[in-house]
């Protein structure tokens, strides 16, 4: 009688960091022999990917924990795993508040999980591993990916900086880079499989190099990613302002698959706020950068992440983070109420901006970023887009035959498509469609498909979709998704800089 494998789930909160380690949590434990769950039955063991950015985050995971306690109650054998920033920050306070979980590992040592699960179940008895420093750089783990034709790749991990609100330096650790042959040979590998999108993923993308003191290897990176034959797009989150060089600008202008989109921090528009936060730069030299990125690229899309009611924060303050979105023509910007994150320099200061003021001008900021974003993509109406179709993202639309997908500058954008299904695109398919509406936040292509182009992505995606599906193997909990390979939102200071 064949021995039933044991069963997992994985539910990730936090950055696009967390979502990436998450995939190799899945690639670790599918690879010591478990399985991922199937629709609604339970699991044997659960694990949660913590962050430790957003507000509440430890109310959630102790909340969730409870919930699990009656169900692991009466099922002997089940096991529960909590790993990621908050297990990093917490370590022996969640046995404290939750003693029925089995395993706490930190953000070092993910590829201790299958043996701290099988130490945990012979023992009987609870494991707790926290690292203190990276012992093997994560990409070197396996990996299960969830998208066929989209990949993340990590280039660095940990940051050297020091932002006042963010607790991520404590946590990830200094920023560990790894070599440019390592991650174009995992790029090329990817592209063999029918990856034919990577996003370069760091806690502060653009100063990789600064490990083995090469300011020029970001740039050379980029231009190395153009020529690796198969790979359609290259996209990269996040970068910090006081690292970003004209040789990047440059290398992101003239390599043809890099694509003309920047996700890059605002944080706040002030100069004194920016100070208080210990930001390294000033809103004149963000706006300058943003002059030369549009100067090189006109059709660049940039977007932004942007904290209201940071402490000693003035009225204004605000408005000089107001005047800077209005200089800036965001396509989006994603806001945040600032709330005190314990353990970071911010906590502590005097000055913390009452909670109606700053839900008051977080609905201002909202509003201004939503005209501006509404008329920034009115301007492609008309135009004739390429468009990468994304698995997961529209699924609401097929009844009215739509599917979404991306532009190369990373606008959201229903298009119409053929009713028969096997005229459809598949996702990571390619797609010309002339832009018939806009709204705030997305676009829209009623006229049908002018050209498709059946991509080795798709093909990827066909070939996954031939082999009996279990659903997702992480379930990302409180993102939202901003694009292929369902690309999430940055935490406000975690791959956010």
């Amino acid at each position: 009688m064949a021995i039933r494998s044991r069963t997992y789930q994985i539910r990730t909160y936090g950055c696009q960091m967390n979502v990436h380690d998450s995939e190799r949590l899945a690639g670790l434990l599918e690879q010591a022999g478990y399985q991922r769950s199937v629709g609604d039955a339970i699991p044997d063991v659960v694990v949660f990917n913590t962050c430790a950015v957003r507000e509440n985050a430890d109310n959630r995971l102790y909340g969730s924990l409870g919930n699990l306690l009656p169900t692991k109650k009466s099922r002997p054998g089940m096991q529960i795993a909590v790993g990621g920033c908050l297990a990093q920050k917490d370590k022996d306070t969640i046995l404290t508040r939750a003693p029925w979980v089995d395993v706490v590992f930190g953000t070092h040592n993910i590829g201790s999980l299958p043996t701290l699960l099988e130490r945990a179940r012979i023992q009987r008895e609870a494991q707790v591993e926290i690292k203190e420093a990276l012992e093997t750089f994560p990409s070197n783990l396996p990996t299960r990916r969830e998208s066929a034709y989209a990949a993340w790749v990590s280039i660095s991990v940990g940051c050297n900086n020091t932002c006042t609100f963010c607790i991520v330096p404590a946590l990830r650790g200094r920023e560990t880079d790894r070599r440019p042959g390592d991650i174009l040979t995992e790029i090329q590998a990817l592209v063999a499989e029918g990856v034919q999108e990577v996003t370069l993923l760091g806690q502060n993308v653009n100063a990789y190099g600064v490990e083995f003191g090469d300011r020029r290897a970001f740039a050379k990176l980029l231009r190395a990613c153009g020529d690796v034959d198969g790979l359609e797009r290259v996209r990269f989150t996040s970068p910090h302002p006081k690292d970003f060089t004209d040789d990047v600008i440059a290398a992101m202008a003239e390599t043809a698959n890099v694509m003309p989109q920047l996700h890059m921090p605002l944080q706040s528009g002030s100069d004194a706020i920016l100070r208080s936060m210990r930001r390294s730069y000033r809103s004149e030299r963000y706006l300058g950068i943003i002059d030369k990125v549009r100067a090189a690229m006109p059709e660049a899309a940039i977007t932004t992440d942007i904290i209201v009611g940071f402490p000693g924060e003035t009225e204004a303050d605000f408005q000089a983070t107001l005047d800077v979105v209005a200089a800036a023509r965001f396509s989006a910007a994603f806001t945040f109420q600032y709330s005190i994150r314990p353990g970071t320099p911010a906590a502590t200061m005097d000055d913390q901006v009452p909670k109606p003021v700053v839900q008051e001008r977080y609905d201002r900021l909202v509003d201004l970023v939503g005209d501006i974003a509404l008329q920034e993509n009115s301007k492609q109406l008309g135009r004739r887009v390429e468009v990468m179709f994304a698995d997961g993202e529209g699924r609401k639309d097929m009844l009215t035959h739509r599917m979404s997908g991306r532009t190369r500058d990373n606008r959201l954008v229903h298009v119409s498509v053929p009713k028969e299904p096997r005229d459809r695109p598949r996702p990571g398919d390619l797609a010309e469609v002339i832009v018939t509406h806009a709204a705030p936040h997305h676009l829209t292509a009623d006229a049908g498909l002018l050209a498709l182009r059946r991509t080795s992505g798709g093909d990827a995606w066909q070939a996954s979709r031939s082999v009996p599906q279990a659903g997702p193997a992480t379930v990302s909990i409180g993102m939202p998704t901003v694009g292929a390979p369902d690309i999430l939102q940055p935490a406000e200071a975690c791959v956010t800089n």
